[in-house]
């Protein structure tokens, strides 16, 4: 039998290679990067495909994919979002994706995501902190202390300057895990007793729970003048983090509207209910934060560009260090409109 060619070939990125890769560059280098690849891609906001994610839910969870395309590459992830996957020692999210050449539709990377997923989701968090939340700010609060929250502080840390990191979870062993986890990072680490403790002296508030229902975890009288939320957790039809009157207090950034709007804390608003479009403000085509009293809000649902930029950035990095290893997939017949043919020689003798 022949061997394949080149062209059959494709760059695999495992979850070992991909944390061989962030360590060889460095975590919180990475973050700083991948937050400026975004932010480049979403300079490009106009150029790429658009739609909503395809999601396929049930009772326990969704399983989505999400495309784009800037018009030389495609890319698409897969991902899901199962919270009771936990109890069973499961992961809650997992993903992967895969970066194509539109000109030949030829795939040129395949990769992990669930360590990329979170990265990029905390390098979104830091864009939009970088460009919402009032100059200065050293204080953050991470409400929810699950497998996301040590990406975020690390973020907002390498991106902002956050020194001080405020962690509350209902389960005091996912505080525990974090603050372990941050405990030499450099940042100030306090654990608190519960949400409202965690948001005393914080300019910046995450949250980021996984529950699958309409959830209060920040209600009205627990945000004051002057505060930043990154609301990162509702990202499915029925589920949410906010109280509505927060929102009617804030100023709300999101990525793609049609997408938030379904998705997002905003889908208990009306359909109108005034938004901006964050590629908008980091465009300079409308205003972010206008008064160091105003309340900002980025309602991050997570969106296809995003991980199109992750994909993108650790493809380049990942050739250049060599973290990666070639998967034969696609099949490279000599004659392309003889596959038979390659198929029947594969059985014949060597």
């Amino acid at each position: 039998m022949t061997p394949p060619s080149n062209l059959a070939y494709v760059p695999f990125i495992s979850v070992e290679n991909m944390m061989r890769l962030v360590h060889s560059i460095g975590v919180e280098t990475v973050l700083k990067e991948l937050t400026d690849a975004i932010e480049h891609d979403f300079t490009r906001w106009p150029l790429f495909d658009k739609t909503p994610r395809v999601g396929s839910h049930s009772d326990v969870g969704v399983i989505e994919l999400m495309p784009t395309s800037d018009g030389e590459l495609y890319g698409f992830k897969y991902v899901n979002g199962h919270p009771t996957n936990t109890k069973q020692g499961l992961q809650t999210v997992t993903a992967f994706g895969l970066l194509a050449q539109v000109s030949s539709g030829y795939p040129v990377l395949l990769s992990e995501m669930t360590v990329l997923t979170a990265l990029r989701t905390a390098a979104t968090s830091a864009m939009a902190t970088r460009h919402l939340a009032p100059k200065g700010s050293k204080v953050m609060a991470i409400i929810g202390n699950g497998a996301q929250s040590e990406f975020q502080a690390l973020a907002l840390k390498a991106v902002v300057g956050i020194e001080e990191v405020r962690l509350y979870d209902i389960d005091p062993s996912a505080t525990a895990k974090c603050a372990r986890n941050l405990a030499k990072t450099g940042l100030k680490v306090v654990s608190c007793r519960s949400s409202q403790e965690a948001m005393e002296g914080a300019q910046v508030v995450t949250t980021c729970t996984a529950d699958k229902q309409y959830a209060t975890i920040l209600t009205d009288n627990m945000i004051g003048e002057g505060v930043h939320i990154n609301a990162i957790g509702g990202d499915c039809p029925g589920k949410t983090e906010l109280h509505k009157d927060i929102l009617l207090r804030s100023e709300i950034f999101v990525e793609y509207p049609p997408q938030t709007r379904i998705e997002g804390e905003i889908q208990q608003m009306a359909k109108d209910h005034p938004v901006t479009e964050l590629w908008q403000v980091i465009n300079g085509e409308k205003p972010g934060r206008r008064s160091a009293k105003q309340i900002t809000l980025f309602d991050g649902v997570g969106f296809a560009i995003e991980d199109f930029s992750a994909l993108k950035y650790v493809y380049d990095r990942a050739l250049k260090t060599g973290h990666f290893q070639q998967l034969d997939m696609i099949a490279d017949p000599d004659d392309p409109r003889d596959l038979f043919g390659m198929l029947q020689r594969a059985a014949e003798p060597a």
